[in-house]
Formats: structure tokens, sequence, C-alpha cells
């Protein structure tokens, strides 16, 4: 479920806390980088890269450290492919999601819950640059020389079971999306790194099926 909830998070931004992070200051003009967030984003059409994933588990010493591929398409297309230190394949393709871990296959429709349901609008909401008006956050943005911090506080029950928080920054250069911290309520937390990405590359809709 967690690494369900984790692909679908990817463009997420936006939260309220007390305390600003460090080595940030809260955005100087906030209406102006929504406006700029929002542009951006309306001309994404799809976006591919690399990715490491860090899993840190507070009853562990070390760090669990995963790699593979992502690739996002319009209209709410996402594929996660990892390639080690284990295979595991996990594709949003509209209204469904499929999984395949070895040699088992699930397909699960996102219209089946009111959580998938959430996260589904939350794709849309990033994807089109209006995340900041989801009443299902708190939203705060913050910014440094080179990139913005948006964090993201879930106001519903349904997410608030499953994030304390989730840190999104971004790239002042192209306002694409470079690093993604998932905070548990559990003290764990995941932090995924995007690279060498591409954006606006030719991905054939295959690209989002399990073959």
């Amino acid at each position: 479920m967690h690494r369900i909830i984790l692909v679908i998070s990817i463009l997420i931004s936006g939260i309220a806390t007390i305390a600003q992070p460090a080595g940030y200051v809260p955005v100087a003009d906030l209406p102006k980088f929504k406006e700029q967030f929002a542009m951006i984003a309306g001309k994404t059409e799809t976006i591919k890269s690399d990715f490491v994933q860090e899993k840190n588990l507070s009853m562990l010493s070390e760090k669990i450290v995963s790699k593979g591929k992502f690739w996002f398409k319009r209209e709410n297309m996402l594929r996660m492919e990892y390639h080690t230190p284990f295979e595991y394949l996990m594709i949003l393709n509209k209204d469904n999601m499929y999984i395949k871990d070895g040699q088992k296959e699930n397909k699960v429709s996102t219209k089946s819950s009111k959580l998938f349901n959430q996260i589904n609008k939350i794709t849309i909401d990033c994807v089109q640059g209006s995340v900041f008006s989801n009443p299902d956050f708190i939203t705060k943005a913050y910014e440094n020389k080179n990139t913005y911090l948006i964090e993201l506080s879930p106001a519903s029950k349904a997410l608030k079971e499953f994030f304390k928080t989730i840190d999104v920054i971004i790239d002042k250069s192209d306002y694409e999306a470079t690093t993604i911290e998932m905070n548990e309520n559990s003290g764990d937390n995941t932090i995924i790194r995007f690279t060498n990405r591409e954006i606006n590359a030719n991905i054939p809709d295959a690209i989002f099926t399990i073959k």
C-alpha cells in the first residue's frame, strides 16, 4: 500500500508548519510562484527520469536503497519500475492501478475506495498546477537561491493515516520536482531523488500497460 501511494505522490506540493525548513525562507511573491507553477505544469505533457529511493525505517540503522525508472504522461498515467535490489512494477492508467511483484500481478480500481479517489485527484491537481487550491491539504511554500520547497500536510482523515508531511523540492530552473520526501506517522520516511529528467519526450501509451 505504501508503494502505491508513493508513486501517485510524485508531483505533490505544500504544508503549514510551525518552524520553517532550515536554509529556506517563505516565498517572497507567492501569487507569482503559483501562477508560474501552474503555467509550467500546464505545458508538461510527459516526464521520463531515473530515480533513487531511500527508505529510512526507525527500527533499522541502515537505509534501504532502491533504483529504477519513472514515466508520466497526461492524462493520468504513471509508471514506476524498480530494478534494484528487487524488481517491482506499478502502473497507474487512468482509473486503474496495476502492480507486478515477481510473477504476481494485481489490478486495483482507483474508484473502489475513497483513498484512491483522493490520490487520483491529487495527481490531476499537481499536473494542472492547481494543488494549492486542493482542500485536502494545508499548503505553504518556501524558497532558497536554487529551489522551492513545497510542503504538504494532509487535512483529510484518510491521508493523515498514512502521512505526517510530504515535502517536494522544485528546481527553479524548470519548475520540475527533483526530490520528494514522505514522512510517516511511525517515524519512517521515504526520499526519492529524480535524475536525468526528460520533459515532453515521446512516450508511447504501451509503456503504461503490463506485458
